[in-house]
């Protein structure tokens, strides 16, 4: 069974196909990060209209890529939740027409489910039920227990900024490059992990995350190397601040954010004893988080190749095999778009 995915919850256009769930055949982005790179974030409206631009040019291409007419397409699948609302609108409004014009079945997927499906995109080593998944990105951290597919629980989550978010507004502070993550990791490797000791909270709930008093610990810690005091604004430190400050900060948040992260997942693989562990979304491809998860669990991890941790169509399209075993096709006349739909309500 061949499904073509469609991407565009955020910045990133992207068409796919896959068979079976597991063998890619073609995977194409067209990413946004040079356009929004001058503004240090995504701006919602610009995002919009450079799908729009795109998204026919890279539906086609994935089908030439995968050597794939539309005789051979068995069904589309598409992200219609969660994420930026013109965003969405763009593809599922793509997916929607190809599916009616086409005759094809369209099935509506969850984008932060359908991170834990990269790792599924392999004819080897699949992971196994049950699993525990660290879904973490720009805008999700949480753990999840699946059973089987479509069959999870939701066991801890953010209680206030995603861990990919604590990385893009620490990296402002430090005056590296939008987007965050891999300017952090890049200057961590001149820095030392200890240079600075930062703050892990505690929280009532046993494997929820926060990050939001980490960052402010960094904007404290910086403003006192600095010689300023709490009142200095964040967007005037980078002037002020060092090589040797922006390396060693760096090093000090990479290693106690993902501290954060590994603390929590190997508190639930203790209670759960899951079959396998997976790691999903865009923070997965950050080295620190493999080394130290590697070295906390008992278990080895067969990681996503890294061009499918950050957004892309091959993982909505390898959800869309599955979901296609277990739910009825959506109606392209009726699917709309759900911006802040979580998980549990899928």
């Amino acid at each position: 069974m061949r499904i073509l995915g469609i991407e565009s919850s955020c910045d990133e256009t992207a068409a796919a196909v896959v068979e079976n769930g597991e063998r890619l055949l073609s995977n194409v982005v067209n990413s946004q990060i040079d356009i929004h790179a001058e503004y240090g974030g995504v701006i919602p409206e610009i995002a919009a209209r450079s799908h729009l631009e795109v998204i026919n040019p890279v539906i086609n291409k994935a089908l030439a890529d995968a050597n794939c007419t539309w005789d051979d397409i068995d069904a589309i699948a598409v992200t219609y939740a969660p994420g930026l609302i013109g965003s969405l609108l763009i593809g599922t409004l793509a997916a929607r027409t190809l599916a009616i014009i086409h005759n094809k079945p369209l099935y509506k997927i969850h984008h932060v489910e359908a991170h834990v499906y990269a790792n599924f995109i392999t004819e080897q080593n699949q992971p196994t039920f049950p699993l525990l998944a660290l879904i973490i990105s720009g805008g999700h951290s949480q753990l999840v227990l699946f059973q089987n597919h479509g069959d999870y629980q939701l066991i801890g989550q953010t209680q206030d900024d995603a861990v990919g978010e604590a990385f893009d507004k620490v990296a402002k502070i430090l005056g590296l490059p939008y987007p965050g993550g891999p300017s952090i990791s890049k200057a961590a490797k001149f820095g030392d992990p200890h240079a600075f000791t930062l703050p892990i909270a505690k929280l009532q709930g046993k494997y929820d995350f926060s990050f939001s008093g980490l960052k402010t610990a960094v904007l404290r810690a910086v403003q006192r190397e600095v010689g300023k005091d709490f009142t200095f604004p964040s967007h005037e430190l980078p002037g002020l601040v060092d090589d040797e400050l922006r390396h060693n900060m760096a090093a000090s948040f990479q290693f106690t954010a993902i501290k954060t992260l590994v603390d929590k997942t190997r508190q639930a693989y203790d209670d759960f004893q899951p079959a396998s562990v997976v790691i999903a979304g865009g923070v997965a491809a950050n080295q620190e988080l493999r080394h130290q998860l590697s070295a906390a669990l008992p278990l080895s991890i067969d990681y996503a190749p890294i061009q499918l941790c950050t957004d892309n169509a091959a993982m909505i399209a390898a959800l869309g095999y599955y979901r296609a075993q277990i739910d009825q096709p959506t109606d392209p006349y009726d699917l709309e778009v759900q911006p802040s739909l979580s998980m549990t309500s899928v």
